[in-house]
């Protein structure tokens, strides 16, 4: 019997070729606003968003977000961030990024209302995702980050807790570049690794760009 394809979709650049191949998958994961939907093709089984900080405000404080097509077609909403860890982190970053002092507030529960209230299932991604992830960046000697991008957090919540023998994991979108405080230059390599352990591949180089930014 053969496995699913999961195909983690990232808001960089994706050429038209690629909308086919993404709307052909079992699972298609999105991120936050959707911005690949277009080029990206349009499936959307689940929609990974960034629960804490502006991000979630912005999304949460409006309808353009709730309403948009991407949104529509989800039937589960994922909060990338813990609110358990992040909240732990917020004294430290007062310390030593004073700018970010509303990045560990936690709109979970914003996400959980509206998934009840439009009949879709809710999750987060559990603390030791985190906390695995954290220690396998270290083998690629990150610079100082505050944390890992969501879809590096998303890929290694697939890889660890959600694939089963035989599927196949496909990244599009992927550009490892964006806020500086993401270890995009160790999130490249560490994707790459993965790749060549066959645990994930990126969609056909001949039918996507060069994925300029990340999710």
């Amino acid at each position: 019997m053969s496995g699913r394809t999961i195909t983690i979709v990232g808001n960089g650049d994706v050429a038209h070729g690629a909308a086919a191949a993404i709307d052909a998958a079992d699972l298609v994961i999105r991120f936050n606003d959707c911005r690949s939907v277009g080029k990206g093709g349009t499936k959307t089984d689940i929609v990974a968003v960034c629960n804490t900080g502006r991000p979630a405000l912005s999304m949460l404080g409006g309808g353009r977000w709730k309403t948009s097509d991407a949104v529509r077609r989800a039937s589960e909403f994922w909060s990338v961030r813990s609110g358990a860890k992040f909240g732990a982190m917020r004294a430290d970053l007062m310390k030593t990024h004073p700018d970010l002092d509303d990045f560990c507030d936690d709109y979970t529960i914003g996400f959980e209302a509206f998934a009840r209230a439009t009949g879709r299932r809710h999750r987060v991604i559990p603390v030791e995702t985190h906390e695995r992830l954290d220690r396998d960046l270290a083998r690629f000697a990150p610079a100082p980050y505050v944390v890992p991008s969501s879809g590096l957090v998303v890929i290694a919540d697939i890889l660890s807790d959600f694939v089963r023998p035989g599927d196949d994991v496909v990244l599009a979108g992927f550009g490892h570049g964006g806020w500086e405080w993401h270890p995009f230059a160790a999130e490249r390599r560490y994707v790459e690794a993965l790749a060549a352990e066959g645990r994930l591949r990126r969609l056909d180089q001949s039918q996507s760009s060069d994925f300029a930014q990340g999710a």
